[in-house]
């Protein structure tokens, strides 16, 4: 009896941890790091260890969503978007069809499934926003933030990666009025709308700022950075943000009440300093060389990385004063994340490199080119446990790291 007693308690707590476990964009702070340890310090020349790949995705760009049991993905099949679930072996285990996708331009799947508490999450370029249970792929509920909250679409199509808080799920329709909103995650009903400062999304995946008194949800919309309070939806504050085209896809970095939000086509970044409850911002630093287009940026160590768009190196700057400490033209311009501390940086060229940067300067220790896809580099990569996702165009790729 004891044994039967110790078992379902382990059953328990086994299937309550994978229910709460959350996998979202860019790691489980949204800020390219990754908790791996133990990691290869150099590759061999021909790349690591392929395990398995998938290579019937079609276009697009989403990145992996990995949990302790799944790897979700996301592509397209003719117009119709479909996420994708593997075990960690590679084997198949459900394909379901969310939402008619973008076809436009730049072809196919632009989000990163969000996975929490047994809900998977996915938004279509026309604004279908989807939620399928994460363990049989079934549609839960939807919601068109475009022709539901009068949102305004885009010229490459709507593209957000979603964010959660508590019961909350978030996202930006740019509409005037429902600019930003917040829906039950369960149910999608819609919880507050703000009018936000009125203008179109930009592309932007929003961050989650916990501090003593509130949250605050901040993202990029057309010319500004914008802070709401996750409570109600009130607008803290505004910064102006704006480049020639209105595109600001990159999740912005916080740290210690500060706030780096950068964009490209030669805007770069800005630092904001957030007052102790996180009411109003000022202006401490600027600096236009890290003009990253899409690829984020990360911080190590009091030092920010990532990779310039039309300044065309990869930047070191000082958290704390905005100082370029040093540049390089290791790789082509892409997207970057951390585990280990090392950089994986995935190049728009094809290139995935391990750079070692512990000695003040950007040191390629190992590349190897994606030897299989099409079209755009532009999926992020992702680390979990000992391997690295890698996503270019209709194929799915799993290294060992």
């Amino acid at each position: 009896m004891r044994t039967f007693f110790l078992l379902v308690v382990s059953l328990m707590f086994v299937f309550q941890s994978q229910s709460q476990e959350m996998s979202q964009w860019r790691g489980s702070n949204r800020d390219g790091q990754y908790e791996s340890s133990g990691l290869l310090k150099k590759w061999p020349d021909a790349g690591p260890k392929l395990l398995w790949h998938y290579d019937e995705l079609g276009d697009g760009h989403a990145s992996a969503a990995i949990t302790a049991t799944h790897v979700y993905t996301a592509g397209v099949d003719g117009d119709q978007g479909f996420v994708i679930a593997f075990d960690h072996s590679g084997k198949q285990l459900w394909k379901k069809n969310y939402a008619k996708e973008w076809m436009d331009n730049y072809d196919g799947v632009r989000g990163t499934p969000l996975v929490h508490e047994g809900l998977l999450y996915m938004m279509s370029g026309h604004g279908e926003l989807v939620a399928m249970s994460a363990e049989s792929g079934d549609i839960v509920w939807t919601k068109n933030v475009l022709k539901d909250y009068d949102g305004r679409n885009l010229r490459w199509g709507i593209t957000e990666n979603l964010l959660i808080n508590g019961d909350m799920l978030f996202c930006t329709p740019g509409g005037e009025d429902a600019n930003v909103i917040a829906l039950n995650k369960k149910t999608g009903d819609l919880i507050w709308k703000t009018k936000a400062n009125g203008e179109k999304s930009a592309y932007c995946s929003p961050i989650l700022i916990k501090l003593k008194k509130r949250s605050l949800m901040v993202t990029h919309t057309g010319s500004s950075i914008v802070g709401i309070d996750t409570r109600n939806g009130e607008m803290m504050w505004r910064f102006a943000h704006k480049n020639q085209y209105n595109i600001h896809p990159n999740t912005p970095l916080y740290h210690e009440g500060c706030l780096f939000c950068f964009s490209g086509y030669g805007k770069g970044g800005v630092m904001l300093q957030l007052s102790e409850e996180g009411e109003s911002v000022k202006e401490v630093w600027r600096n236009a060389s890290l003009d990253n287009q899409m690829g984020g940026a990360v911080l190590v160590d009091g030092k920010i990385y990532g990779s310039g768009h039309n300044n065309r190196k990869w930047f070191c700057l000082d958290w704390k004063t905005g100082e370029e400490l040093f540049a390089s033209k290791m790789l082509a311009k892409g997207n970057v994340i951390c585990a280990d501390g090392m950089l994986y940086c995935y190049g728009d060229n094809g290139e995935i490199g391990l750079v070692d940067i512990s000695d003040a300067s950007f040191r390629k220790v190992s590349s190897f080119r994606v030897p299989y896809g099409s079209k755009q580099h532009w999926a992020h990569l992702v680390i979990h446990n000992n391997r690295m996702y890698v996503r270019h165009g209709n194929a799915f790729m799993v290294y060992e790291i």
